[in-house]
């Protein structure tokens, strides 16, 4: 805690980071609370994004991130919710780290190991260029990913259970932290298939990523399904591509060579400390080789598939492009990083001197680099007044219906126009985030436009009676027409089959994990044996 403390404490001074996603997070979560407000609970469509023409957001945004903030959010002043969301995960990853290093190492080591991985660089680049918010939540799953691996690898049917639940916690948190996860776990099992000799330890493996994902299925099976309705390839348009983004490369745009320029010293350093730590730690359990070989096996792949001589693989291997920036195993590097480095060097001295030289690297990307941005209590409460206020902000592209340029909607357009400029009368009951309600008075048939970006999963009944939607050439905006009178239109936010499929997933997951539990769990007999050595 004290370690989350001292990575937080700029905030005191200078405001709250303004990074990449900063813009992106905040607005969500004061979108939940607004909608918690409204009664709905679980939120899928973005009201105010787009300047209130909204966008699917929540839908193919993994809910663990979104759901913490907004708690904060409902609790404290929003000015502080994202320095404590900030404090809460760097304190949940010194936890699950002490939980692994305390397994092989005494206290004080372990201490040590957790407070260099709650306040490792590549967190403090997080946090302060990029607010990559939910990345950093993921960020507390590795530990425990590997230390089930480690513990349970003897248990053979019994390592199901707990691995699912961390696939399915990582999809829940951020997608392209979930997809590195995945690919760890299978090089993870596979180097204690090999050290133990166990090759069933490949089928549980398998297994347990199946169940995590259907553990998932709410969120997953509609994030999949619906892909095809919104722009989803802006997330690999062009600075955003794997190519674009291996360690020291440059492309025709400076603001991102320089922020490239910042992870990549960051990065290089930490691949450098871990090697230097994994050749000076090759010994550690010598009766057991497993702890070592895992934590060097795991860092040496996190650190080459940050390199160009990767390419081919992010290229063919599934989804594996879908986690954008190569930069990003840093986050799997870490946990590799702050155990070897607490082995390899045992004199607190030593120690001192690793952190200062990770300090002088930060302030020389700080200071001689690229500064951080920042936003005060009063661009906060801006926000949120945009909010209050009926304003909304500016979205996001792979949100967006397919098909539609957010830029060329009108923000000064009323909530119910006609298509034809014609005036008529109009009285607007209800506009909430999945439901509206409107009369229309016309004195011909006219077709009705809505301050409201079309989605498949918008139903509207006019006086009763269920009509078919259309969609606005470029601006996207949803068409109803209606006949000469007065009409009651009602549009909702409807259960799309796919999210009933998802949640069916889910419990089916859920059923034949407790199955899986209770015929395997309650044998007799359970024991379990260390897979490492206690470093005395």
């Amino acid at each position: 805690m004290s370690a989350a403390f001292a990575v937080i404490l700029p905030f005191f001074f200078h405001g709250n980071p303004s990074g990449h996603d900063f813009e992106f997070h905040v607005p969500s979560w004061m979108e939940v609370v607004n909608q918690w407000k409204q009664g709905v609970l679980y939120p899928r469509w973005a009201e105010f994004a787009h300047f209130t023409y909204g966008e699917a957001r929540f839908l193919f945004y993994p809910p663990a991130s979104w759901s913490l903030g907004a708690v904060l959010g409902a609790l404290l002043p929003w000015k502080m919710a994202s320095g404590a969301y900030v404090f809460c995960a760097l304190t949940a990853s010194g936890c699950t780290m002490f939980l692994l290093a305390r397994r092989y190492l005494p206290r004080n080591d372990a201490i040590f190991a957790a407070a260099l991985y709650a306040a490792n660089p590549y967190y403090v680049v997080v946090i302060y260029w990029r607010s990559a918010l939910a990345e950093l939540l993921a960020g507390s799953l590795l530990p425990v990913l590997l230390l089930v691996i480690l513990r349970d690898h003897d248990r053979g049917r019994r390592i199901v259970v707990p691995l699912s639940l961390v696939v399915a916690a990582a999809w829940l948190t951020n997608a392209p932290s979930a997809v590195m996860v995945n690919y760890s776990l299978a090089l993870l099992i596979l180097i204690m298939a090999i050290t133990f000799r166990q090759p069933k330890l490949i089928l549980y493996g398998t297994f347990a990523v199946g169940l995590g994902a259907a553990l998932a299925g709410f969120y997953l099976i509609p994030a999949a399904l619906e892909e095809k309705w919104v722009n989803i390839a802006q997330v690999l348009a062009p600075g955003l591509r794997p190519q674009d983004n291996f360690l020291f490369t440059m492309i025709n745009d400076v603001d991102h060579n320089r922020f490239n320029m910042v992870v990549s010293l960051v990065g290089a350093s930490e691949v450098i400390l871990f090697t230097v730590a994994a050749f000076v730690s090759r010994r550690w359990g010598q009766d057991s080789r497993a702890p070592w070989r895992t934590l060097a096996g795991w860092g040496a792949a996190a650190s080459l598939m940050m390199l160009s001589v990767t390419t081919i693989f992010w290229q063919y291997l599934p989804k594996l492009r879908f986690v954008q920036l190569p930069w990003r195993w840093l986050l799997c590097l870490n946990v590799a990083f702050a155990l070897l480095v607490t082995v390899a060097f045992r004199r607190w001295l030593a120690r001192a001197m690793i952190c200062c030289a990770m300090l002088v690297v930060l302030w020389i990307v700080w200071h001689r680099v690229q500064e951080p941005w920042w936003d005060n209590a009063a661009d906060i409460q801006e926000m949120h007044d945009f909010i209050e206020d009926g304003e909304g902000y500016e979205g996001t592209d792979e949100y967006v219906p397919v098909g539609v340029d957010a830029s060329d909607v009108d923000k000064n357009a009323p909530r119910v126009r006609t298509a034809s400029g014609r005036t008529i009368q109009v009285n607007v009951q209800t506009w909430a985030a999945e439901t509206k309600t409107f009369t229309a008075e016309s004195t011909r048939p006219e077709e009705l436009r809505l301050r409201l970006f079309n989605y498949p999963a918008w139903r509207v009944e006019v006086n009763g009676k269920s009509v078919s939607t259309y969609t606005q050439p470029n601006t996207g905006e949803l068409l109803i027409h209606v006949n000469t009178g007065m009409n009651r239109v009602q549009v909702e936010f409807s259960r799309t089959r796919d999210r009933l499929a998802g949640a069916v997933c889910s419990i089916a997951g859920l059923i034949l994990l407790l199955l899986w539990k209770f015929r395997f769990e309650t044998e007799s007999g359970r024991t379990s044996t260390s897979s490492g050595v206690l470093v005395k």
